[in-house]
């Protein structure tokens, strides 16, 4: 039975991605579809990495953390080192997230504070 393989088209449709995205993993060696002719074949493998490199970006990683963290595939051992790295990595993008969260909060408040002082400045010269 032959295995399973995707077009580019397929693949991009399903992502929600362009064709020149998965072009550009192709071109940085993240897949490797087969050719045949014009047309690339992507084997079911392809598919999931694309899945996961889409997910880690999804989640604030970069292309090369992605990367490495699906290269660390072990099922062997449980992928106990995978699963640490992403452990890890999850947690240094929530706390990235929460001190941009407090920022953001500061600054709301500081504009609450700067448009009430315009708006009572205003009252004042009517």
């Amino acid at each position: 039975m032959a295995t399973r393989t995707y077009s580019i088209s397929e693949l991009a449709e399903e992502f929600g991605v362009t064709t020149r995205t998965i072009r550009f993993y192709e071109e940085k060696g993240l897949i490797h579809p087969r050719r045949e002719g014009q047309r690339r074949l992507y084997s079911p493998a392809d598919r999931v990495r694309i899945k996961l490199i889409l997910r880690g970006k999804r989640i604030g990683m970069s292309l090369q953390e992605s990367v490495e963290l699906i290269d660390m595939y072990d099922p062997e051992h449980n992928n106990r080192d995978q699963l640490h790295s992403l452990i890890g990595t999850v947690q240094d993008k929530r706390a990235h997230l929460q001190r941009q969260k407090q920022d953001i909060e500061e600054m709301l408040a500081g504009l609450d504070e700067v448009q009430a002082l315009c708006e009572r400045g205003l009252e004042g010269k009517q």
